[in-house]
Formats: C-alpha cells, structure tokens, sequence
C-alpha cells in the first residue's frame, strides 16, 4: 500500500465519524454432511425421471469468545423428488461454516452484517460442495441458484415480527 492510499483511507475514516470495517475469514468447515442416494437404496420405479428440487436455507451467528470473532453458519437442505410420482431421488443436509474477525461495524448493524455479508463469502464455496457431493453421489451435478441473503434476512425479520405479535394478541 502506498502512502497516499493510507492517508486516503485515513481521511476516509474521519469523514465518517467512525473506524474502517474490517473483515476477514479466518476458517471454514463442515460441520455435519450427509447424502441419501435413494435411488440406489431402493432402485429406480419406471424409468420417466422428471427431478424437481426444493433447496431450504438457515443461518445462524454466534459470537465467539477471542475479540472481534464470530461463527457463522449456513445449513442447506437439499431435496430432490420426482416430479411424476413423488418419490425421493436423493436427500442431501451440508452445515457449513465460517470464522469471522470483524471490527469496525457498528453494533446496531452487525447482526445484519454477519448473516448477509458474511455468508455471501461462503457461498462459492457450498455451491461446490453441492455439486460434487451430487456428482460423485451419482446424479448430475447441481449448481444451486445464488442465495438472495438479504431477501432472507428480511423473510426471517418479518417471520419474528409476526409471532412476537401473535404473542401479543390476549387469548380470550
């Protein structure tokens, strides 16, 4: 970094009132996989395949005890199905985590923060896990469509608004 980018960055900072965010992935890791290849379990009935796949997504975040560390986790459910009888093809569950060190985001916007941004960074790489896992379990390989994580964030707010307010209401 030359000196000019240094003190650009510096004037940067107290134009903004505030300190630069800072983010980097410290680790990633697969906390649980698993693959259920039905067809092969209990053999293929008729041979019009016509795959449908529904793929369900969860975050979660934590802060960890180191300062400025967080983990955050995505888990996928992916289920594929026959489209013409209903019947399973294959099942496949993929937690898959981060380590975070992030400094610099206010507090208001870090839950924001950690389950859009950061499982943004994480995504290439579950989509290739997918998609091997799927290929080496015998089917072609899926490349899942990018995960809106803001859109699901919101989808998450708007679900805690709802059943805060559902507890709100007096049964009578």
């Amino acid at each position: 970094m030359t000196e000019a980018n240094g003190e650009t960055q510096g004037q940067g900072e107290a134009q903004n009132g505030g300190s630069q965010v800072r983010m980097s992935v410290l680790a990633q890791f697969i906390r649980d996989m698993s693959f259920e290849n039905v067809v092969a379990q209990k053999g293929l009935q008729g041979g019009d395949v016509q795959p449908d796949v529904q793929v369900a997504v969860s975050l979660d975040a934590r802060k960890r005890p180191a300062d400025h560390q967080y983990e955050v986790m995505h888990k996928f459910r992916v289920t594929s199905k026959n489209k013409a009888n209903g019947d399973t093809l294959f099942l496949l569950e993929l937690d898959y985590g981060g380590i975070f060190h992030v400094e610099g985001v206010p507090d208001e916007q870090l839950h924001p923060f950690l389950l859009i941004e950061c499982p943004r960074l994480l995504f290439p790489f579950v989509r290739r896990i997918i998609s091997d896992i799927t290929r080496d379990g015998g089917f072609p390989p899926l490349n899942i469509d990018t995960v809106d994580y803001l859109a699901l964030y919101r989808q998450e707010l708007a679900r805690r608004a709802q059943a805060q307010s559902a507890e709100a209401v007096p049964v009578q």
